[in-house]
């Protein structure tokens, strides 16, 4: 008799041990023969070195299926152990399996063309509307690289604007100050990470959040970087944010110029910053219209209605003025 140990590494103990532990009690049934205590994400395992052996190499071909598709069937671990290759649905464009086994795919031309140039460029620019999914899929690439092991770390970023609004000082340390802006970035990473896994990804900076303004002097290696709402980022800002760009590292610039919450004076960084890098090789730019919104069918309808009012607005403004100048000229 001898006494293993396995540690699951890589996935959620709830998602893997099922519901009311229902898959760790099919295990223990499927091995009758070993002895298995699981507590936490430690398995203890006692028999012979033989059945001790199959076992480990079992479960290590569970937990990476576990860690593939974020989610465990009794099915799967039958097929498994039986050892019968487990029947995957093969989704077209699939970027991750999200929680609970949900397949996140690229579902636009525009989502696709940045999956493209984010296995392309190393800085890349998504512009569009919003509800195009240009964010979502960001931290999906960002998730998938992680998952692969192709970087070590994810880093969000995001200026601290409020929108039209002020808040006055928030209470807290800086995570707690920040939170209220980066929320919409968490929930992305709640639809991709299993709680316990992303709680554990915090707490180790393996998921990190940089505000901009602390930014200054680091070289980010080894990481996906993503900058989310860059329209609300000065000329100084986002200069200083692209140039922290390491070895082994990609960046995703995300934003909507036509919500840029700056002062009227301040000219939007993201802007400045596309126009400076047209043509630059190696940066990739993807620019998402109203037929990527993939929210609720009225935020199409919203968008474009403000697109109607804010061209209408324009044009009288020009009349406007031609009018004046007009009046000028004849006087």
């Amino acid at each position: 008799m001898i006494e293993r140990i396995y540690i699951l590494e890589n996935v959620d103990p709830v998602t893997f041990y099922g519901v009311n532990n229902s898959n760790m009690q099919l295990i223990k049934t499927l091995f009758p023969k070993l002895r298995i205590v699981a507590r936490g994400n430690v398995m203890k395992v006692i028999g012979e070195e033989e059945e001790s052996e199959l076992f480990l190499k079992k479960i290590r071909e569970i937990e990476k299926y576990c860690e593939d598709y974020n989610s465990l069937t009794e099915e799967v671990i039958l097929d498994i152990v039986k050892g019968v290759q487990p029947n995957v649905v093969k989704q077209e464009n699939l970027i991750i399996h999200g929680m609970n086994g949900k397949a996140i795919v690229a579902r636009t031309e525009n989502q696709q063309n940045l999956v493209k140039a984010f296995d392309e460029n190393d800085l890349v620019f998504a512009i569009g509307p919003a509800g195009s999914g240009k964010t979502f899929v960001a931290i999906a690439l960002a998730v998938r690289a992680l998952k692969n092991k192709e970087v070590r770390k994810i880093i969000l970023s995001r200026p601290a604007v409020e929108a039209g609004e002020k808040l006055g000082f928030l209470p807290g340390e800086m995570k707690d100050k920040l939170d209220p802006y980066l929320q919409p970035l968490y929930d992305a990473l709640q639809d991709m990470i299993p709680a316990a896994k992303l709680k554990e990804y915090m707490e180790n900076n393996v998921i990190q959040i940089a505000p901009l303004a602390f930014m200054r002097g680091r070289t980010l290696n080894d990481a996906v970087i993503i900058l989310d709402e860059a329209q609300n980022t000065t000329t100084h800002q986002i200069k200083m944010f692209l140039t922290r760009l390491g070895m082994n590292a990609k960046m995703l610039v995300t934003g909507d110029i036509t919500q840029i919450d700056l002062p009227p004076t301040t000219t939007s960084g993201l802007i400045q910053a596309m126009n400076i890098l047209k043509g630059v090789k190696g940066i990739g730019r993807i620019e998402f219209t109203k037929k990527d919104i993939v929210r609720h069918k009225l935020v199409q309808r919203i968008v474009e209605a403000y697109d109607k009012f804010d061209e209408k607005r324009k044009k009288e403004t020009k009349e406007v003025k031609e009018q004046a100048e007009q009046k000028r000229e004849n006087k």
